[in-house]
């Protein structure tokens, strides 16, 4: 009937992989729960991605360890629709108690008693936990660079769909991640012109003497680093699984016409200018790229084992003009530029969790997930416990650690 509040013992915020990883891990360990998403399972891969994307790793490690990918070539690259269905297939699989289309609005705590008052668009709960598992990808970084008088559509990676959804002309690509470098590339094969402005990024190989990079990643211990370098806080990754997978080598980009530039620094009268650190950056993608083919080989080494020797992948493209003599502005209009791609990330929207679990600057306060605010989880960040946490095989490995503390807490809660 109309205002019944529904209890609960364990509440989880998205439809996503880190909500469904929690409800496996709960349901193994009989805890009462509902997973709430505002959309459909796995919304932002269906909606938020373009057409094109293939999952950034093979298919037998970008899994749920409990679940391969069904008739898929394990060391493919899936498709969004794959991933998509594969999300679904795993939700009917472990029968989560998944509730779409009803939209988490406020949580707050419940006063002088345990547990959270949860308002939604289709009526209250009254949760003893609640896991938040939103992901990472949540409100679109958009920076106020090109007033939106200039008359240049001006669009976010989540956004972009294909090159016909484009009017005719050039088009800028800022970011040089996996998004910004991908759609680039997709771009540049259409046949359109392009400029992409190029930041501090990585660059791993797609693959190192027959192993793919996320091996090697594993192997050296780098999925379980810790903590992130401060220094490097703000440096992306660019990798692509798009065409079979290939090592991303933006030589190689321009060497096929597309126009390199430096970080986009500001815009006035119609001239767009960039950083002159073009080259600085390229180089550190380098340093990145060469450096793991030095820690492969050691690795091979030290460990005996017989894997193919691969001296040319330490060959690079010679220089291209863009790189030697960078283009520091550019006019939109006089280069035929009608289209800016910002391919510059995302930031958390919490407005809705209003608990005791954030810092003075708004970021989750917690450990491993567990908040400070007692009964309040996090799940999916990146970073949340190490490298790989906010990836589909490590947000796994985190649910299953935040679900023992739950069951640690209820164990507790039932003694008599």
């Amino acid at each position: 009937m109309a205002g019944t509040i529904e209890k609960i013992d364990t509440l989880i915020v998205g439809g996503g992989q880190a909500g469904l990883a929690m409800s496996e891990h709960l349901s193994n360990a009989g805890v009462e729960h509902v997973v709430l998403e505002r959309n459909r399972i796995a919304e932002s891969w269906r909606t938020a991605r373009w057409d094109s994307l293939c999952a950034n790793g093979p298919a037998w490690h970008d899994r749920f360890p409990t679940m391969e990918f069904s008739g898929f070539d394990p060391d493919g690259f899936p498709s969004k629709e794959v991933v998509t269905a594969y999300f679904e297939s795993f939700a009917n699989k472990i029968k989560a108690p998944v509730r779409c289309d009803i939209e988490v609005t406020r949580v707050t705590k419940l006063p002088d008693k345990q547990g959270f008052a949860v308002d939604t668009s289709a009526g209250g709960f009254h949760a003893l936990n609640v896991v938040c598992a939103t992901g990472p990808f949540q409100t679109p970084v958009f920076p106020p660079i090109i007033p939106e008088t200039e008359g240049v559509t001006q669009l976010h990676s989540n956004a972009y769909r294909n090159p016909a959804q484009l009017e005719s002309g050039a088009v800028v690509v800022v970011g040089a991640g996996s998004s910004g470098g991908q759609i680039a590339d997709e771009l540049l094969r259409s046949g359109r012109e392009v400029y992409l402005s190029v930041g501090p990024h990585e660059r791993p190989p797609r693959s190192y003497r027959g192993r793919d990079f996320v091996w090697w990643l594993g192997v050296l211990g780098k999925w379980d680093l810790a903590t992130v370098d401060p220094a490097t806080a703000h440096v992306t990754i660019s990798v692509s699984g798009a065409h079979g997978g290939h090592t991303v080598d933006f030589r190689e980009y321009a060497q096929r016409g597309m126009m390199l530039v430096g970080m986009t620094d500001t815009f006035y009268n119609g001239v767009l200018s960039f950083k002159d650190d073009l080259a600085t950056n390229i180089a550190y993608g380098d340093a990145s790229y060469l450096g793991m083919l030095d820690e492969a080989d050691v690795y091979i080494e030290r460990n005996g084992l017989d894997l193919p020797e691969e001296p040319q992948a330490r060959n690079l493209i010679a220089d291209p003009e863009c790189l030697r003599k960078p283009l520091h502005e550019l006019e939109l209009s006089k280069a035929n530029v009608n289209s800016v791609i910002w391919a510059t990330g995302y930031t958390n929207d919490f407005s809705w969790l209003q608990v005791n679990a954030f810092d003075d600057a708004g970021s989750p306060r917690h450990r491993r997930g567990v908040s400070s605010e007692p009964g309040v989880y996090f799940l999916g960040l990146p970073w949340l416990s190490r490298r790989g946490s906010s990836f589909i095989w490590g947000v796994w490995h985190d649910a299953k650690y935040v679900a023992d503390q739950i069951v640690i807490q209820q164990q507790y809660r039932n003694y008599q």
